[in-house]
């Protein structure tokens, strides 16, 4: 049996009458309505409070999220045009031009080392203003 605690309320004429109809319909007592009521009210009282200390955290993560998806959709595209643009313009080489084949390597592993170290240090090139650099 669950033990109950009994209290006293006071309640304006019409929110009392209100109270009054709805108890007098079968299987419904006072009692059983103002639990129901009360709980309700402490539950939507419960979710406000979670709302209150984690929704502003989670609209700022949502946003940081946002942002780094279109970042990355826009690294994504820029890539694709460049390696399309690159692709077009640059002639193929010759099966035995080793001179160009060591030019072209040298030059990749250059990229390679460079996008390392602005990844290593936490720089962006992109999307950067004067003040960052």
């Amino acid at each position: 049996m669950v033990e109950k605690i009994r209290h006293q309320l006071f309640l304006p004429r019409v929110l009392s009458d209100r109270l009054e109809a709805l108890a007098a319909k079968p299987g419904a007592s006072k009692s059983a309505i103002l639990v129901d009521a009360v709980t309700a009210w402490l539950d939507r009282r419960g979710t406000s409070e979670l709302d209150d200390r984690f929704g502003i955290r989670l609209d700022r993560m949502s946003t940081a999220l946002s942002r780094i998806e279109r970042d990355g959709h826009v690294t994504l595209e820029t890539l694709a045009l460049f390696i399309r643009f690159e692709l077009s313009i640059q002639a193929p080489l010759a099966e035995n031009d080793q001179a160009g084949r060591a030019i072209a390597r040298d030059r990749f592993e250059a990229f390679v080392m460079q996008v390392g170290r602005a990844v290593a240090a936490g720089k962006r090139t992109l999307g950067t203003t004067e003040q960052d650099r």
